[in-house]
């Protein structure tokens, strides 16, 4: 996925954290669209129009994707696979790091979901013409609850899963029976924006600053705005969201990326940190800050 991964095991077996680590890279190995091979490379290259089966995790992939896609009114899209490569963004960021992007065409519209045919019972999905997909952030945050649920089935106790920043805890922690989280503002690396004691909750953060690149001399980043098919024009450098799952977390961080608006995301936590320095931030949050 393109990052680094961290899993804490809490009463579970050196064997059972060797598994959960095999289903981080088997996911990346399904997911990834830097792979020809993965499902999801072989989805974008099919034939438009015809169904293509899936394993169950691709397909819980994709029908979650969907889901945010509806449940942000589009701010969230997963069919931005076009405008990402269209901003420079063609292949893996660290091939990108070593060299500056080339100059590319005006990124296209980006389609959205209307036409995907879902076909849960044959487990099929099916492109209509004009549509690629590049889930992006979602799948780091449907990996770590895909894992967090399965240690738990398989006897842990308890487990918190980061997955480059994505993270879900479940079960007991460590410290009186939570799990604690910092949060760092990426304006003051160093700095702790949010200090958490949690439960059984997705924690996501996005962040302009992490993954940005050059075409000639203008700035480019990750996090696209659907309407444009080009990066979020809003003051906002970082969002963090806290919710009950990890990828309805990271769906929302880019919902508010797009729409700079925390009223967009009513019951959850979230932060917002502007490029000034202010954070913004749900009044719970508000609370543990003050």
């Amino acid at each position: 996925m393109g990052t680094t991964a961290q899993i804490t095991l809490l009463e579970g077996s050196p064997a059972l954290l060797a598994d959960m680590v095999s289903r981080v890279h088997d996911l990346e190995a399904r997911w990834s669209r830097f792979d020809d091979r993965s499902e999801l490379s072989r989805l974008n290259a099919s034939a438009r129009n015809e169904p293509v089966a899936v394993s169950a995790e691709t397909y819980r992939l994709i029908s979650t994707s969907i889901a945010a896609w509806r449940h942000t009114a589009g701010r969230f899209d997963p069919s931005v696979l076009a405008a990402v490569v269209a901003n420079g963004y063609d292949r893996t960021y660290d091939a990108i790091a070593q060299r500056r992007a080339r100059r590319v065409a005006t990124p296209p519209a980006v389609p959205g979901c209307w036409g995907i045919e879902l076909d849960e019972s044959d487990r099929t999905v099916t492109l209509p013409a004009g549509v690629r997909l590049d889930p992006g952030g979602i799948g780091k945050g449907l990996a770590a609850d895909i894992v967090a649920e399965q240690a738990l089935v398989d006897g842990a106790a308890g487990i918190l899963v980061d997955i480059g920043g994505d993270m879900r805890v479940a079960g007991i922690g460590p410290e009186d029976g939570s799990w604690i989280i910092d949060v760092e503002d990426p304006l003051q690396p160093g700095t702790v924006a949010l200090h958490l004691a949690v439960n059984d909750v997705g924690i996501a953060t996005s962040s302009r600053l992490r993954r940005h690149w050059m075409i000639e001399d203008e700035h480019r980043h990750h996090l696209l705005d659907p309407t444009t098919g080009r990066p979020t024009a809003t003051d906002i450098v970082a969002a963090t969201v806290i919710s009950t799952s990890g990828w309805w977390s990271e769906a929302l961080t880019k919902a508010l990326f797009v729409s700079g608006d925390l009223d967009i995301a009513p019951g959850v936590s979230a932060l917002l940190i502007h490029d000034d320095g202010r954070y913004t931030a749900s009044p719970d949050l508000l609370e543990l800050m003050s």
